[in-house]
């Protein structure tokens, strides 16, 4: 099944016309714009593809005649055919390094993303990995595909549709305790989960009453002692490891109870390779 773009047409026309807002002035100036041809795109790297359909449609609004090979979410060896497209040179040249260059930084996630889920998997085949908002700004909608894309889920999609405390929240509830906070929260949005980001083990049991707590920058033998103090108590709380998680150390906190790994790292991985080849 081919994932639909997750960009709007208008959206792909601003991306394109960023790298061509006044026309192609070498392609025209040599007089092929009207020649015909095909591109393609391989994978030159294995990799987990994504925003291979929003680069057909950036060459179906070119002008050219496109199809992807492969969707979003499949692994990729290198020389796998990913997309081509056939029409003027005008048209392929219109949209190669703008449909390239966006696979490539979105494969680059979803790859990374993949890892993380692959190793935090070895340590609990339960573990779920999500993705944070640290994306680059005006990104994200490509960001949560790639995320997606690469078996990970989203933390937060943005502040209006999650309870995270933070301590900079907490610094302003004056002498509240924490199982007053968390329950003016439930009763203030029922339908939604309390998260409580905490940065010590005592912080954390304090605030075990919450339905998620987040560990930040917590050791996997923290990360332990925390869940065994929890389920020692036979509570429900879910531990979440967050900050500086990644493919090499994800096993280890899966294995030592955290449930949820959040993470950042896809978000700074360097893109994959796709490699084009033009046919006249």
């Amino acid at each position: 099944m081919i994932t639909p773009p997750v960009l709007s047409d208008q959206e792909l026309h601003l991306l394109l016309s960023e790298d061509v807002p006044f026309g192609d002035l070498t392609t025209e100036s040599l007089g092929i714009s009207a020649k015909l041809g095909q591109i393609r795109f391989f994978a030159r790297d294995p990799m987990v593809v994504c925003g291979v359909e929003e680069a057909v449609r950036m060459f179906q609004l070119c002008g050219a005649e496109a199809e992807a090979r492969v969707a979003s979410g499949a692994d990729a060896a290198p020389e796998t055919l990913l997309l081509e497209a056939s029409g003027s040179a005008g048209a392929l040249h219109r949209g190669w390094k703008t449909a390239q260059t966006l696979m490539e930084w979105c494969s680059g996630i979803s790859t990374r993303a993949a890892e993380i889920v692959t190793a935090a998997r070895r340590g609990n085949p339960d573990a779920v990995v999500a993705g944070t908002r640290k994306n680059v700004p005006g990104t994200r909608r490509l960001a949560v595909k790639a995320f997606k894309a690469g078996g990970a889920v989203m933390h937060r999609n943005g502040l209006s549709e999650t309870l995270l405390v933070f301590a900079e929240h907490r610094q302003f509830l004056g002498d509240e305790r924490p199982s007053q906070t968390v329950t003016r929260l439930r009763r203030q949005c029922p339908e939604k989960r309390v998260v409580v980001e905490v940065a010590t083990p005592e912080e954390a049991l304090a605030w075990a009453e919450a339905d998620v707590l987040q560990l930040e920058k917590f050791s996997p033998e923290a990360v332990a002692e925390v869940a065994s103090a929890l389920a020692a108590r036979g509570s429900s709380t879910i531990v979440a490891a967050a900050g500086g998680v990644n493919a090499k150390n994800a096993e280890d906190y899966a294995r030592a109870g955290a449930k949820l790994l959040v993470t950042t790292a896809p978000h700074l991985a360097p893109p994959r390779d796709v490699q084009v080849r033009f046919f006249s």
